[in-house]
This record gives structure tokens, C-alpha cells and sequence, in this order.
């Protein structure tokens, strides 16, 4: 099997994961306590009015109609307009404007976990049981223990007294901006203007790092101490594999055996963790940018879930789903590139 057909194959055999994600999702939206009628008339609408918009709405269809309903329109990335957050604004707008934020927050939480946990990894797997080692795991164990909600709240505190504490304003550090923000991201619909407008553009761009700094800190860390753990691990067992030791006893120098034959097997069962990077950013994301204000895809579907926007939430899971799916795909894939024995059969 080659490995496009062993691709295709993996993507067929996602379309059954897809739909049992998608009707569960269903069941959980229509079936559980949100009612987008009471949410639209508020406290104060009368009986009469709260059954027209059920009916407007289409809630009054039997179960069944509402549920092919929902998986046609899904499938057909119909995914419509929102009921509650935006009476009648289309979801592919809501998400053109929310979803920016999230991919900022995601990029800099991805590589801060990247650039910090796989070098401290490696690090510590290439000098065992030295005060650097055990220094580097038990700050990579303590870090991931931290839940993220709590992280961020204890992130929040500490920078808002960051003068009080220890002389030094976080807020007015560089630019001036506050603790808990939306990040000003507009230069990226123009990134051009980073060279043709140098003098507006980087300040922004600075500003834009430093809101997003914090909570990428606390979104990244769990995958940090993974990847730290794991990394320090895959390093100590390659060390020690026969091909090795083969490599030693013919005298090739030990920066080409690093470089050449550790790293690249070491990266072989980093591979679920880095693209685990995925589920922790759809998981995080919606307490991390509910604390610090983010206002991105998961404070706004935090937001449809609790005013029961069962359009807005049904299609951001759907969302969420194929990102999950299109994830496990591209691990797969990436398990026959950087070692062609994993996955299929060359024969």
C-alpha cells in the first residue's frame, strides 16, 4: 500500500467518526436544556410569542426531520445564521471576525510549547541525571500539573500587581496595554504594512505579542510539560538502541549521531503530541479566552452555549470536529514521513 492510498483510506474511515461526532453533538443541543425561544424574548416575553418563535424556529418539527435537517446543512457547510449572539448574522461571518483572534492565540501557545518543551526535552535526555536534568523535569511535571483555568487567573493577579509585587508595570512595560484584552490584530489583514508603514505597524504588532503573551503561556503549558516529558524519554531510549551504538563503534563523531539518528527517531512519538496541539487549543481556548478577555471562537462559543444559539454551537463543533478529524489524519501522515516503517506496508 502507498502512502497516498494508506492517506485515503485513513480519510474514508474518518466519514463514520464525523458523523457519530455530528449526532451526538445534535443530541446534546436538542435535547438538553437550551432553549433559544426563551433566551430571544428574555424574561419578560409572553406564552403566545415564546410558541411563535419555537415554531419560526423550526423546534416544533418532529425530532427526526430536525435532526436530517441539521446533518444536510451541515455537510453541505450550510451552517446558516445565528439566533441569539447576532439575530440573522451568517456563521461564516461571526467566525471571520472571531476566529482571527484564535488563530493569533493558537500560533504563539503552539510555539512557545514547541520552541520551550521539546529543547528542554531533549536537553535533559542528552544530559541525565544531572541537577539540569532533574531541574528541567520537575519544573516540566509542577508546570503541567497547573490546571489552565487556575494558571490563568493566578497569571491575571499577578500582572495586574505586577508594580505592587515587584516594581516592575506590566501594563506600561514596552507599549501600554491592559492585563485583559482583545488583541488589536488588524495589521494581519495587510501584512504589508509591516514594511510599507513601519512606524504604525510595529508598535501595533508589539502591542498585539504582549496581549496575547499570557495566555499563550498558560494555553501552552500542558502540551509544554508533554512534550518536555516525552521528548527527555524518546532521547534516553534512542540513546541507547543498538543502531546507536553500531554508529559509536564505527566512529562517527557524536554531533552527526545527535543530529542524525536521535532527533529524527526522538521525534517519532512527539509526533501524537504535537499535533495534539489541536485538542488543546479547542479544549483550552474556552476558559483561557473567557479569563483573559481573548474574545475569539472559544469565548464565542462559551458565549452561543449558555444563550442557547443552537445554529452558532452546532456549527462551531462541526467546526471543531473536523479540525479533531483532519488533525488525527495529518498525524498519520506525518508517522509515514518521518518514519516510512510506521503506518503502511511498502510492499
Amino acid at each position: 500500500m502507498s502512502r497516498w492510498q494508506y492517506f485515503l483510506r485513513r480519510l474514508l474511515l474518518s466519514i463514520p467518526v464525523v458523523l457519530f461526532g455530528t449526532t451526538i453533538t445534535f443530541m446534546i443541543i436538542r435535547l438538553g436544556p437550551l432553549d433559544p425561544a426563551a433566551a430571544i424574548l428574555g424574561p419578560t416575553g409572553d406564552p403566545a410569542a415564546y410558541n411563535r418563535i419555537r415554531e419560526q424556529l423550526g423546534l416544533t418539527q418532529p425530532l427526526w426531520q430536525q435532526y436530517f435537517d441539521f446533518m444536510l446543512r451541515l455537510f453541505t457547510f450550510d451552517l446558516g445564521n445565528s439566533w441569539v449572539i447576532s439575530s440573522g448574522t451568517s456563521t461564516y461571518e461571526l467566525i471571520s471576525i472571531y476566529a482571527p483572534r484564535t488563530i493569533w492565540l493558537g500560533f504563539w501557545s503552539v510555539l512557545i510549547a514547541l520552541f520551550v518543551g521539546i529543547p528542554l526535552g531533549f536537553y535533559a535526555g542528552l544530559n541525565p541525571n544531572t541537577f539540569s536534568d532533574y531541574t528541567a523535569s520537575f519544573g516540566g511535571i509542577v508546570w503541567r500539573a497547573m490546571p489552565n483555568f487556575w494558571l490563568a487567573i493566578i497569571f491575571v493577579s499577578l500582572l495586574s500587581q505586577s508594580e505592587q509585587l515587584i516594581g516592575w508595570n506590566w501594563k506600561t512595560w514596552l507599549v501600554t496595554t491592559p492585563v485583559v484584552t482583545s488583541p488589536q490584530i488588524g495589521f494581519l489583514t495587510d501584512p504589508l504594512s509591516l514594511v510599507t508603514n513601519p512606524g504604525t505597524t510595529w508598535p501595533n504588532l508589539v502591542a498585539a505579542i504582549k496581549q496575547i503573551a499570557p495566555a499563550a503561556i498558560v494555553l501552552g503549558s500542558s502540551s509544554m510539560g508533554n512534550e518536555m516529558r516525552i521528548g527527555r524519554t524518546a532521547v534516553l531510549e534512542t540513546i541507547n538502541s543498538n543502531y546507536v551504538e553500531t554508529a559509536r563503534a564505527k566512529g562517527v563523531s557524536n554531533r552527526t549521531i545527535v543530529w542524525k539518528h536521535v532527533f529524527r527517531n526522538a521525534l517519532i512519538p512527539l509526533v501524537p503530541v504535537i499535533t495534539g496541539e489541536a485538542f488543546l487549543l479547542i479544549g483550552g481556548s474556552v476558559l483561557v479566552e473567557t479569563v483573559f478577555a481573548i474574545n475569539g471562537l472559544g469565548w464565542l462559543f462559551f458565549q452561543a452555549a449558555i444563550q442557547g444559539d443552537l445554529p452558532l454551537v452546532g456549527s462551531l463543533m462541526f467546526i471543531f470536529i473536523l479540525l479533531l478529524v483532519g488533525t488525527n489524519i495529518l498525524q498519520d501522515f506525518l508517522y509515514t514521513i518521518i518514519d516510512p516503517r510506521v503506518g503502511y506496508d511498502q510492499s
